[in-house]
């Protein structure tokens, strides 16, 4: 869980399509080329008015900047994380936990009994994803394509709650 000092400086809230502009910015600053892990704007417009999908942003409480956000979808009693992002300049100060937390709870909330991502494997967020009760599922080789032509697997994570 985030500490009280960074939930007072942290606001977690729903985003909408018109937050695109700033989503788009935060996934820019987090993920780079290397890895390929990004979503292009049109896949983000595309996805957020389908049912079952979730925006949810954290935004500085001092100025209101968008620091990072999360997206999911969830159909029947399955919920899925589709994409956790977080300025890096804000990295190690419980956002990404938080963020997964309100994800993890808003599920529950809604009747949710399975939670599952896919994460690069390497990833140092791997590391945030066990430690919230995610235990590994699978392997998609190669799942991931970097401008340079690397590719990298994604693990596949699963949580019952």
């Amino acid at each position: 869980m985030a500490s009280p000092a960074l939930a007072a400086a942290v606001q977690v809230e729903p985003g909408t399509s018109e937050d695109l502009h700033e989503v788009m910015a935060v996934m820019e600053a987090a993920f780079g080329d290397e890895y390929g892990e990004a979503w292009t704007r049109s896949q983000c417009a595309g996805i957020l008015p389908m049912a079952g999908v979730t925006l949810i942003l954290a935004r500085d409480a001092r100025n209101g900047e968008a620091i990072g956000f999360s997206l999911s979808r969830s159909v029947a009693d399955d919920c899925e994380l589709l994409l956790l992002a977080v300025r890096p300049s804000h990295h190690r100060r419980g956002i990404g936990t938080r963020l997964l937390d309100h994800f993890v709870e808003a599920a529950r909330a809604r009747g949710v009994t399975r939670l599952h991502l896919e994460v690069r494997d390497g990833n140092p967020a791997v590391e945030m994803y066990r430690e919230a009760g995610f235990d590994p599922a699978g392997r998609r080789r190669n799942y991931y394509h970097a401008q340079n032509g690397n590719r990298f697997d994604a693990l596949t994570l699963v949580r019952n709650i």
